[in-house]
């Protein structure tokens, strides 16, 4: 029994030989909402979703997605899981890769034609992976994660390294799947796509230091941007000074945290 959520999160407790890289980490995610897992690199977010949708050995704690236990064979269909790097194969076209991840998954014939069009490639359809472009291949490792219309998607940093229009064409394409009933987890150290979130989770050294709304965020600290809100928050995890947000001439700029130590 999931009691209607589509993530819950028991008491995780994940470790890299003698480190705690996530400890006894509990959380919900509702169903059809796009939640932001923010944080700075290292802090523990590509391990948290590596367990959720199964492929991370745990040591404590329990996770059920769509009521099934995690990386369960009855999810194989149901969640799609966008990695950081591209999940595709360099020496195929876009259509023979997804051609080839729709049979596996058993997704319908037709398929790969609904993702082309839901991820705009159907004119690079033809082209190798290797001759695109950074953004046209994080469509693609999209388009792969779309097959067979999941319930829930995670993707682990989607725009990462990508131009601020290519990033704002990913987030509408988000937001459309959820508008159409998906839930989507969304991982990021760039603070400014926090507004773009339904609910953020801010995570710190493996643990969440918040859980709101983008505009529940801004109230209780007290904070006109989501990075200031990060860092008043770290500060009052810590017990230190706030720092100052960056800024950049006479504007803010958009701001990825501080790496926290290797990524995790």
């Amino acid at each position: 029994m999931n009691n209607g959520m589509a993530i819950e999160v028991d008491g995780l407790t994940v470790r890299r030989g003698k480190a705690t890289v996530i400890g006894d980490l509990s959380f919900g995610v509702a169903p059809g909402a796009v939640v932001g897992l923010l944080g700075p690199s290292g802090c523990g977010k590509s391990t948290l979703m590596r367990s959720i949708v199964g492929t991370q050995l745990t040591h404590g704690g329990s996770i059920r997605v769509l009521g099934e236990p995690a990386g369960s064979r009855q999810l194989r269909s149901r969640v799609g899981y966008m990695t950081q790097s591209a999940s595709v194969y360099d020496d195929l076209t876009v259509r023979q890769n997804l051609e080839y991840f729709r049979q596996v998954l058993g997704a319908p014939a037709d398929d790969v034609d609904r993702v082309l069009t839901v991820t705009d490639l159907q004119e690079t359809s033809g082209q190798l992976v290797d001759s695109l472009s950074g953004g046209q291949r994080s469509r693609v490792s999209l388009a792969v994660s779309l097959l067979g219309s999941p319930e829930l998607l995670v993707l682990d940093e989607p725009t990462v390294g990508l131009d601020p229009v290519l990033r704002a064409d990913l987030w509408a394409i988000f937001r459309r799947l959820a508008e159409e009933g998906a839930t989507l987890l969304v991982s990021s150290h760039v603070m400014d796509e926090a507004t773009r979130c339904d609910r953020l989770l801010l995570m710190r050294e493996g643990r969440i230091i918040a859980d709101d709304s983008p505009r529940g965020l801004l109230e209780a600290t007290r904070t006109e941007s989501a990075e200031e809100a990060f860092l008043a928050l770290i500060a009052r995890d810590t017990g230190a000074a706030p720092a100052p947000a960056a800024e950049h001439g006479h504007g803010r700029h958009r701001q990825a945290l501080p790496a926290e130590g290797n990524d995790a």
